[in-house]
């Protein structure tokens, strides 16, 4: 596992409410919340210095709903900054 991927699970992990995390866990059924995944995409785009096009609004939230969709976009916009 990339140090990206590790430091990404544990700042998910924060908002997991001390659950186990897998990859292919789904947020909804680690009980992070919206207001959580709000303050995730803030920690990470902090730690990583990134951008992340995240909506909000979008009630579907496509692109994060499991810890290893979130992990593969993290490590992706990390490596196009590089």
């Amino acid at each position: 596992m990339s140090d990206v991927a590790g430091e990404t699970i544990q700042i998910i992990a924060k908002h997991a409410k001390g659950k186990a995390i897998q990859m292919d866990d789904k947020l909804t059924d680690l009980g992070v919340e919206s207001l959580d995944i709000i303050e995730m995409v803030m920690e990470l785009e902090e730690k990583f210095d990134i951008h992340i096009p995240f909506n909000a609004n979008d009630t579907e939230m496509k692109d994060f709903q499991s810890v290893g969709d979130i992990v593969r976009a993290i490590e992706a916009l990390v490596a196009k900054k590089t």
